[in-house]
């Protein structure tokens, strides 16, 4: 089911993030799929999150699929070239995946084969006009498609807590020009931040979901402070991690912070995107602190 038909009824609309494993052994993440991610209405699939080899995102939407599972198939420019970008997108219509999210992508340099060629023949602007051209019946060199035309919700992302927000703006606002009807944000640690970015950003009347991490020790705060462009966690966040360790450990100090983030800010946006990173399992309790479950 795509999720603008979710935004359209004015749904709150969660979704959850899974990373393929560096192999086709796919057991583990759909039974914790199945088992922890069955109260939100999609399921990101990352391509090659950080640039680094993995199952890709359109093998592992088609098995959530199979399991019953509704998923969002994320497609980045840097691999593929718009001939490939527009066969996958094809594809992914093929399984009936109709729910899509463009990014450019992160540089190969970022990952463990720092030798690969990047392509970037698109960015995520040009990637929603493709899909866009897809959806009219045509490919990018003007050719007419055979049979049906594919339908997607279109997503992009947006980064609010960015030190340059008016940058953030415009190309949020170009985004919708080229077809985008959702966004999902980068991970949101300021809840003032995001409300004064959404305040402006109500403008453009799209749905916005706030991405949330659960943060789960002091040393990955930093990590994501100093390496993750958009990302800004404030001292407060590092210091309730710092306080008890066992309970940070168990992720109960990073749920807490979670929900009380989500609390604060959903009332400004029309849903939440989960970043999991492996903590699967805490979903459920989160959206339960959060009033969302």
């Amino acid at each position: 089911m795509r999720i603008s038909e979710l935004f359209a009824r004015g749904e709150f609309v969660l979704t959850a993030e899974v990373g393929p494993p560096k192999g086709f052994n796919l057991d583990h993440l759909l039974h914790e799929a199945e088992e922890f991610l069955q109260d939100v209405h999609a399921i990101n699939v990352t391509d090659c999150q950080s640039s680094v080899m993995r199952l890709s995102s359109l093998a592992t939407c088609k098995a959530l699929k199979d399991k019953g599972l509704n998923s969002i198939f994320q497609l980045t420019c840097r691999d593929r070239n718009r001939i490939a970008l527009q066969s996958d997108l094809l594809s992914a219509a093929y399984f009936g995946i109709d729910n899509m999210l463009a990014l450019t992508g992160d540089h190969t340099v970022m990952g463990d084969t720092k030798s690969a060629k990047p392509v970037f023949d698109l960015d995520s602007v040009s990637l929603l006009h493709c899909v866009k051209t897809l959806e009219g019946g045509f490919d990018l060199a003007g050719n007419e498609l055979d049979g049906d035309a594919p339908k997607f919700a279109k997503g992009a992302v947006v980064s609010p807590c960015s030190d340059s927000v008016d940058v953030q703006l415009a190309k949020m606002e170009r985004k919708i020009e080229a077809g985008a009807e959702y966004f999902q944000t980068q991970a949101v640690y300021d809840s003032e931040k995001f409300i004064k970015f959404m305040d402006r950003a109500k403008q453009y009347k799209v749905p916005v979901q706030i991405g949330v991490i659960i943060p789960k020790n002091a040393g990955m705060a930093n990590f994501m402070n100093n390496n993750i462009a958009g990302v800004s966690i404030p001292a407060w966040v590092i210091e309730e991690l710092k306080a008890d360790k066992e309970k940070t450990k168990a992720g109960i100090t990073g749920i807490e912070i979670t929900a009380r983030i989500i609390k604060e800010c959903k009332d400004y946006c029309q849903g939440v995107h989960i970043m999991a990173l492996g903590w699967e399992k805490h979903v459920p309790a989160l959206l339960e602190q959060a009033g969302l479950k």
